[in-house]
């Protein structure tokens, strides 16, 4: 026994040798190659320390997420809407105790409460429609361990809208297209989320029935089409996917991208919110797949043009919806940004004078989120959501032509307040995005122009790609959407609707930092009064 302890004691000091004398020739290789080095100042003057800054540099933003922010800092989405969101996504759950976090002393919008809300059988919805998941139910959440959850199957109702309040997008084209669901995937590319990422959207979403997504403006790849989800195809003005050799439009591919069953609309994408331009693909994410969906050169860099050059103003814009709708036979909208009051005046007023526009019109806020963009676009260019989106309703009123239109509205609608409040000023659909990824797994490392995603959503890189288990990912993208639903039907129940359709701009009021309450009918009479309409 002694010669064993012996041979133990003798190990760990030699052990603990090796340690120091690893440490003191690292110090020494520091010292010397760093004062040598003339890239960084500081570590030519504190070779030791400097390092130790930058590693404490290198790992603040996580300490900051994780650490150091409050519940309700951190951006683009706080600890709290953060953790919302996977909760509902997880658990198929969104109760929280003891009170809200929400500073009241600040300004913001409020749901008018009825006095008399709607009881649970008053709300109109569809009953029967059912959705099969699964969902995670917590049994410990011990401080130094792993919680303990198991995993089960869950049925619920799908509480899509009843028929009579389903929304159709182009009533008057030869393929209307009918939803009974208000609230929609935004456009993420096929490149700029993996195939794991868009295959666990396109299941999740099918399994929720009565929504969409958006393929983004990157094309129509197999895995938008493996759930047989209805799907939105985005034409950007690269025209990805539906481009000829040398980048102009194939009337005859398009024909055929038309004819797919889950095809439902084209949007034709004139800007986003938080790019007010053309898209962009890093080299290493344009693999030879993802080159043949969107027919370009394998492992280029891709940067799609700021604007369509097939048209330059309302009317050829216009003639171009035109020319597609009446090719397809499908509706056909725009995406663009409101940048002012005046930004769709000529929009609208060239839809009363010819009776010819989008289908639909899908508004994004300059508080959306992208795959990759720049600062002085992503923070100064374009009107977030809860400004434009009563400028282009109140534009295309005093012109007349409102019914002619569908509005889908985005930036940060991730919650069912904040989705009413946007139908309230006159959306009739909603988008989502980051939400949904939220729901996939992303944790908000701001790395998705990198394609180093380390929770394999944002990045087409093969191994990190394998975080993300589709046949557990798509279940929580079922319980985002249907928790989502439900708290909608929950909200219109409080203001005294039964069905979220019916909220109107009296259902709304906008509390200052004084404390003063407006409703937010006055705000959108202001808005019309700063509009002027051309005669």
């Amino acid at each position: 026994m002694n010669s064993i302890a012996n041979i133990l004691i003798i190990l760990g000091f030699s052990i603990i040798f090796l340690i120091f004398i690893v440490i003191v020739l690292l110090l020494i290789y520091m010292i010397f190659f760093d004062r040598r080095q003339k890239h960084h100042a500081i570590l030519r003057n504190y070779p030791v320390l400097g390092r130790v800054r930058y590693f404490l540099e290198k790992i603040g933003p996580e300490m900051r997420q994780y650490w150091f922010n409050s519940d309700n800092e951190g951006k683009p989405f706080s600890r709290d809407d953060y953790e919302h969101m996977v909760k509902s996504s997880k658990y198929l759950r969104d109760v929280i105790g003891f009170g809200s976090k929400r500073d009241f002393d600040e300004e913001g919008f409020f749901v008018r409460n009825s006095m008399f809300p709607k009881l649970a059988e008053e709300e109109k919805y569809d009953r029967e429609t059912k959705v099969m998941t699964k969902r995670y139910v917590l049994m410990k959440d011990p401080l130094f361990s792993q919680r303990e959850e198991t995993w089960g199957d869950e049925e619920s109702s799908a509480y899509l809208l009843d028929d009579e309040d389903a929304v159709i997008i182009g009533p008057n084209t030869k393929n209307p297209f009918k939803l009974k669901g208000l609230i929609g995937m935004s456009a993420m590319s096929y490149g700029s989320l993996g195939k794991n990422a868009i295959t666990a959207l396109s299941e999740g979403l099918a399994l929720a029935k009565g929504t969409w997504m958006n393929t983004g403006e990157g094309g129509l790849s197999p895995y938008h089409l493996i759930g047989g989800v209805d799907i939105i195809m985005q034409i950007g003005p690269a025209m990805f996917g539906v481009r000829d050799s040398v980048g102009e439009m194939d009337w005859d591919e398009l024909k055929r991208k038309s004819e797919i069953p889950e095809i439902k609309a084209f949007e034709v994408k004139l800007a986003q919110g938080a790019k007010t331009r053309g898209g962009h693909i890093d080299a290493e994410k344009v693999n030879p797949e993802i080159a043949e969906i969107r027919k370009v050169e394998a492992y280029k860099s891709i940067d799609s043009p700021n604007r369509f050059h097939q048209f330059h103003d309302v009317e050829s814009m216009c003639d171009f919806v035109e020319k597609i709708r009446n090719h397809t036979g499908i509706p056909v909208g725009i995406k663009m940004v409101i940048g002012g009051n005046d930004s769709v005046e000529k929009l609208a007023k060239y839809m009363k004078d010819t009776g010819k526009g989008p289908d639909f019109i899908t508004l994004d806020g300059g508080e959306g989120g992208t795959g990759a963009s720049y600062q002085e676009l992503i923070d100064s260019v374009g009107l977030p959501i809860k400004s434009a989106l009563p400028i282009l309703v109140s534009t295309l009123e005093k012109y007349g032509v409102r019914d002619q239109v569908k509005i889908i509205a985005s930036g940060k609608l991730f919650t069912p307040d904040r989705i009413a409040i946007a139908l309230a000023m006159g959306a009739d659909l909603v988008n989502i995005a980051r939400g949904f990824m939220i729901s996939i797994g992303c944790i908000q490392t701001m790395k998705c122009q990198s394609n180093a995603c380390p929770v394999g959503v944002a990045t087409t890189d093969p191994e990190l790609q394998q975080a993300l288990v589709i046949d557990e990912k798509k279940y929580r993208v079922v319980n985002f959407l249907v928790t989502l639903r439900k708290g909608l039907f929950r909200i219109s129940a409080a203001a005294g609707l039964d069905s979220p359709v019916r909220f109107q701009p009296m259902h709304i009021s906008y509390k200052d930092d004084k404390g003063i309450v407006t409703s937010l009918e006055n705000i959108l009479n202001e808005v019309k009064g700063q509009i002027r309409v051309s005669k």
